[in-house]
């Protein structure tokens, strides 16, 4: 069930692991030219700083005195062109080392702005070669783009709605952009918690209980079932009354296709095979008014569930919409569930819309969900009405119907075996 659809978030799954993968490995192959790059520059560049001398004056002995004027003369000539050659020796010595902070802070204020335009042409790459020396790697749009393009085309080809296929990939970028992970893990795994949340949002929209809301509703809870021609409700009737009763409830059986040939004959057979009461009127009458009867039958004899059917009805007729509003009306149902194959993806899609717009519906059951392989129409049935899928038709016995669970619909469609 739902097998296309799985393989297409496998394929999914496994473009986003190979875009990193392949991010990983220029990260490394950066890192290694960045090192290398900067052990030639330092090879290139040998410290050229002058070593400090330090001159040592020796004084002359105490006491040391000349005989001649000249030789004074000479001494004081010869300190004070000292003095002058040591002013002067300072001042280069100051205008020298002037310069060499110049071209410093030169250098220094070139790099930065290396660094900076650098950092500005490659805005991600800073943030990676970091996230890359802790041994993690950071998901970035780049990395989703071409995957997140090939999804959407699969989800759609998948028969999910276009809007509820936006919002999945929107809620797997708004969970997966700027992430990191270690290395060590499978970057399939943060794919998959992200596939994950996002499948489980739309698909769990509305949800409830629906055996708690059946017990503890007063009695007798009325349900009607709604739908086209020929996509099952007569038989999901049947199947439910044999899931109801299996819980101890007392169920009867109504039948409000009054307008089809034959449609008195089968669910007739189906209450006899199930050992089930069945009111039903003459073929043409008013099925707003069998339905009344059948809850009007149920409350004399303390009956717990009244199921009843309704004529199959396109979605674009008028005067069948209008019926199902009157009855929506005279019996006030407590639950009207909607009922479309599985198979039928965008079309079940918009019947569901139209139905909900005529007579407000309380959930969906979907059949034929065991020959689906797309799964389009259970991912998006209940995003775009608001209503939960309550059941799954996934034969042709009384006892194939399941539960719908969205977080095992999720599992089963990520292959995963845990439970959320």
């Amino acid at each position: 069930m739902f097998d296309g659809l799985k393989n297409k978030l496998d394929q999914f799954r496994d473009d986003v692991e190979e875009k990193t993968a392949e991010k990983s490995v220029a990260d490394e192959e950066s890192s290694d030219n960045d090192a290398e790059s900067k052990l030639e520059s330092d090879i290139a560049q040998p410290d050229t700083s002058v070593p400090q001398t330090s001159s040592e004056t020796t004084d002359s002995a105490d006491g040391q005195t000349t005989n001649t004027n000249n030789t004074d003369t000479n001494a004081e000539n010869s300190d004070d062109t000292a003095a002058e050659a040591e002013t002067l020796a300072d001042t280069d010595t100051d205008m020298d080392t002037d310069a060499d902070s110049s071209s410093l802070a030169s250098q220094e204020a070139a790099a930065v702005l290396d660094e900076t335009a650098q950092s500005e042409s490659e805005p991600g790459r800073l943030k990676r070669a970091a996230a890359f020396a802790t041994g993690k790697i950071v998901i970035e749009e780049e990395d989703l783009e071409e995957p997140l393009w090939q999804l959407e085309m699969a989800l759609l080809e998948s028969d999910v709605e276009m809007q509820v296929a936006e919002e999945i990939l929107e809620t797997i970028r708004t969970k997966m952009l700027g992430e990191t992970r270690a290395q060590v893990d499978t970057t399939a795994a943060l794919v998959e918690e992200a596939l994950s949340d996002a499948l489980y949002e739309v698909i769990s929209v509305g949800q409830y209980d629906f055996d708690s809301r059946v017990e503890s509703a007063d009695s007798p809870v009325t349900i009607v079932f709604t739908g086209v021609n020929g996509v099952g409700k007569t038989t999901s009737i049947a199947k439910l009354v044999q899931y109801l009763e299996s819980r101890g409830l007392s169920v009867v059986m109504a039948n409000g296709d009054t307008y089809r040939a034959g449609a008195n004959e089968q669910i007739r057979e189906h209450a006899e095979t199930l050992e089930t009461k069945l009111i039903a009127h003459e073929q043409g009458g008013d099925p707003a008014a069998v339905l009344y009867d059948a809850v009007e039958y149920a409350e004399a004899n303390d009956i717990d569930v009244v199921l009843g059917d309704t004529a199959g009805r396109l979605h674009t007729s008028n005067d069948l919409m209008a019926q199902l509003e009157k009855i929506d009306r005279v019996v006030d149902p407590d639950m009207t569930l909607f009922v479309d194959e599985a198979v039928a993806g965008q079309d079940a899609v918009e019947r569901a819309k139209q139905f909900n717009e005529a007579a407000e519906i309380d959930g969906a059951i979907l059949t034929k969900a065991d020959a689906d392989s797309n799964g389009g129409a259970a991912i998006s049935i209940a995003y775009v009405t608001g209503k939960p899928i309550l059941f799954l038709g996934v034969g042709q016995k009384y006892d194939d119907i399941e539960r719908f669970n969205p977080e095992s619909m999720v599992d089963q469609l990520l292959g995963e075996t845990k439970s959320r």
